[in-house]
């Protein structure tokens, strides 16, 4: 059974890149674009990872790491969350709330790809 990536982006272009990049690895890819249906989908999708935009509608990618990795079912996936605002100490406060792995936009497809391959060769 192909790895399971959840992608948690409002952008279209980087939606449609983001599936193509990872569809072309082998893994199978799921995207939501809309904060308030993250939780939602994780429970029907169960992805063996996450790629979190910070900058979404409704609720914040950084207040949805942090509640995931307060539940006991999702805490263990890791996410790689993808953000272009890439302020002071914005790497570390992603980081502190259970990101595994930063990525500032625009992001290429060797970061992408190595980011994901990375956590999931740790987490396996």
């Amino acid at each position: 059974m192909a790895t399971r990536i959840l992608v948690v982006e409002d952008d279209l272009l980087n939606r449609m890149f983001y599936h193509e990049v990872l569809g072309a690895r082998g893994f199978e890819v799921q995207m939501v674009s809309d904060g308030a249906a993250v939780l939602d989908e994780v429970d029907r999708f169960a992805p063996d990872l996450i790629t979190m935009d910070i900058q979404l509608p409704h609720i914040s990618g950084l207040r949805l790491i942090r509640r995931l990795q307060r539940q006991e079912e999702t805490k263990g996936i890791p996410i790689v969350a993808i953000t272009a605002f890439a302020g002071k100490g914005e790497e570390q406060r992603i980081i502190e709330a259970g990101a595994r792995a930063y990525l500032a936009k625009p992001v290429s497809v060797d970061k992408l790809v190595g980011a994901v391959e990375g956590l999931i060769e740790r987490a396996h």
